[in-house]
């Protein structure tokens, strides 16, 4: 199995083989998501203090926050999984 990461801003990386979502998070059942990761020690907050743009779910059912647009962390995404298809 080999290993793809994905820059989520100011130099943090998450691995893309375990992400299972990227959404935006404005809607109620985000933020409740991010409220109960938070409570079960389960979330990762790499905004460096800026304002969350991006929410990451993964199959550990960990939460990670980004600073960066859920599109730009998606075409990443998506440029990662073309490069291993060459």
């Amino acid at each position: 199995m080999d290993i793809k990461l994905i820059n989520i801003g100011f130099g943090n990386i998450v691995s893309a083989n375990r992400v299972v979502a990227i959404v935006s998070p404005e809607s109620a059942p985000i933020k409740r998501i991010i409220s109960e990761a938070r409570e079960h020690g389960k979330l990762v907050d790499a905004t460096y203090g800026r304002r969350t743009r991006a929410v990451i779910v993964t199959d550990s059912s960990h939460v990670v926050l980004s600073a960066i647009q859920p599109e730009t962390v998606a075409n990443r995404f998506v440029i990662s999984k073309e490069g291993a298809a060459e």
